[in-house]
């Protein structure tokens, strides 16, 4: 009898395969008082088993392909770095020492401590992060205990088409298991920005999360169908099923060829309008992914990994070194974020803000933090100003929320040009836009249009603001809704600002990068997308099957229609269907 599963669809594409459940064969961390003679030996057996982690590491990296996006291996290089981060180590070594605890107990105590640091950061994307310090904490707990064997399957080398599934995967059993035959993921746990979701889409591999359950309900080797757009799992499927998803996943290797073709071709819709189509990206690697899928320039790059895994802060001179070598690889405009972090991450020599908040997603973060530590906000402005003129360089201002925010930042701004000037050094001027990701920006985006030179929408924060959840909370993310009219509305206002006052206006957030979304975005006026690589080529196809006036005439209607009457939601499904 077939079983119909539902979780969250990560990363497209139908997949068929058999069942191999990867056990997390959950340690057991024995705990003892060492005497004081075996204190410093036991300090030697840490860093040994530190040593031998990373040469699993090592391995692992050694065997990624050639020509694999270069995110795939940032998440190992991650991890490496993070083996020598010294709030692991040296808190790991200092419980050892002053508590003579063994070294499992010593590094999942310094663990704990790391993972409640992120589980109080309110950037979804860095809060999961926290996932690194488990897994590369794990890495070295099974190698003290001699449990070093990354993945419990019914055999080493999988030869059929295998569905795994899993509580959770860790990067470098993905990687390998990638080069194996296995063509889908499901996880119990992760959301959209989990490891799981972001090497699988990097990948092209099919994924559904936050199934709950899943290794419960389905049989080792049952035949499953996962569809990776939306978050279903068909097990035990029936013969007419199984030829229905087998002839969608023909058509989806046909689509994916035609694709291809898109490359070089213009994002022009239907009636002539031309849209521009660029990249999110986080290393200056990724840069050549991007272009290799057609991007003419970076809609977002996000500069928070200088900052993180250290104590101090990153100096002029290597943010400068950073900046310019990404600014360097980017054919096109390249849009840089300046610092996202919030006040409960310490990056600063671990001077703090004061007290973690309660709500920290509320609290001091992104701009307001830099406003409150100007000398930190200063030393990137510098760096970036500096590198600006190898190549066009936009800075972003994060959660602006009002425009004195804005004016202030841009102030600082323009005193740190003036400085580097008096230095006897050629600055560039490059336009200070705000990211549109607060509802209260998104309401006055009118006013602060006025003093910016771009907006771009970033519609995870703002739609998690609107709606008030937590999208990387399993409990409420099914009420993540990029289509609630008031979302909706949210984004035409801001767009509807820029164009009054002469801006660009683009959008950075996931929902820029789903097809499904294409068509409603350039309804609303949309010109300007940032998205990962991989989805350009998509976006692309459905932009240039489009006529943009007829759709920003029926958007129009459509969405005054919803909030005004509560109608509408079956002419939106089926212009969601037309884009897909």
């Amino acid at each position: 009898m077939s079983l119909w599963l539902s979780g969250i669809g990560v990363s497209r594409g139908i997949a068929i395969g058999r069942a191999q459940k990867l056990h997390s064969d959950e340690l057991e961390i024995p705990e003892y008082t060492l005497a004081a003679a075996d204190v410093e030996g036991e300090v030697v057996r840490f860093y040994g088993a530190q040593r031998r982690a990373k040469e699993q590491l090592r391995e692992v990296r050694a065997r990624i392909p050639l020509g694999t996006p270069g995110d795939i291996a940032a998440f190992i290089d991650t991890h490496l770095l993070m083996m020598d981060d010294r709030s692991i180590t040296d808190a790991t070594v200092a419980r050892i020492r002053s508590d003579r605890s063994n070294a499992e107990v010593a590094l999942q105590k310094a663990r704990d401590a790391l993972i409640a640091v992120f589980n109080q950061m309110e950037d979804p994307y860095l809060r999961t992060r926290r996932d690194d310090v488990e897994h590369v904490c794990d890495r070295i707990l099974r190698v003290l205990l001699k449990s070093e064997r990354q993945l419990t399957l019914k055999s080493d080398a999988i030869t059929e088409p295998t569905v795994i599934l899993s509580d959770d995967i860790t990067p470098a059993d993905i990687i390998l298991l990638a080069q194996q035959s296995v063509v889908a993921f499901v996880t119990e746990y992760g959301g959209p920005l989990s490891h799981t979701a972001i090497l699988a889409r990097s990948l092209g591999i099919p994924a559904v999360v936050g199934l709950h359950n899943a290794r419960r309900l389905v049989r080792e080797g049952e035949q499953l169908i996962v569809d990776g757009e939306s978050g279903h799992v068909l097990a035990d499927p029936e013969v007419l099923a199984t030829a229905f998803y087998r002839r969608r996943q023909q058509q989806q290797v046909q689509h994916r060829k035609r694709l291809t073709q898109l490359r070089d071709m213009p994002a022009e819709s239907v009636d002539g309008i031309r849209v521009h189509l660029h990249a999110n990206i986080e290393l200056p690697e990724d840069a050549a992914v991007a272009s290799a899928n057609g991007a003419e320039g970076v809609g977002l790059y996000r500069t928070e990994f200088l900052f993180m895994n250290r104590k101090g802060q990153p100096s002029e001179d290597e943010q400068y070194d950073a900046y310019s070598r990404v600014v360097s690889a980017v054919k096109g405009p390249i849009t840089i974020r300046t610092l996202d972090l919030g006040a409960d991450k310490q990056v600063d020599s671990g001077r703090s803000h004061g007290p973690t908040p309660n709500n920290p997603a509320l609290g001091l973060r992104a701009i307001r933090l830099c406003l409150k530590d100007q000398e930190m906000f200063r030393t990137q402005v510098r760096a970036l100003l500096r590198a600006a003129h190898h190549g066009q360089m936009k800075i972003m201002l994060p959660m602006i929320s009002n425009l004195a925010e804005f004016r202030q930042a841009a102030a600082i701004i323009e005193s740190c040009r003036e400085e580097l000037r008096q230095q006897g050094l050629v600055i560039a001027s490059p336009p200070i836009g705000a990211m549109i990701e607060v509802p209260a920006a998104a309401i006055a985006a009118s006013m602060i249009a006025r003093h910016a030179r771009f907006f771009s929408i970033g519609t995870n924060d703002l739609i998690q603001y609107t709606l008030a959840i937590d999208r990387v909370d399993d409990e409420v993310n099914y009420l993540y809704d990029p289509l609630h009219p008031a979302v909706l509305q949210l984004v035409r206002l801001t767009i509807q600002a820029g164009a009054a006052a002469g801006i660009d206006v683009s959008m950075c957030g996931e929902m820029a990068g789903d097809p499904r979304y294409t068509r409603l975005l350039l309804g609303l006026g949309l010109t300007e997308f940032s998205m990962h690589p991989t989805s350009l080529l998509e976006v692309k196809r459905v932009v240039r099957e489009s006529s943009i006036g007829d759709l920003r005439s029926k958007v129009s209607q459509l969405l005054d229609r919803m909030i005004t009457q509560a109608e509408g939601a079956d002419e939106l499904e089926a212009l969601l269907s037309a884009g897909s």
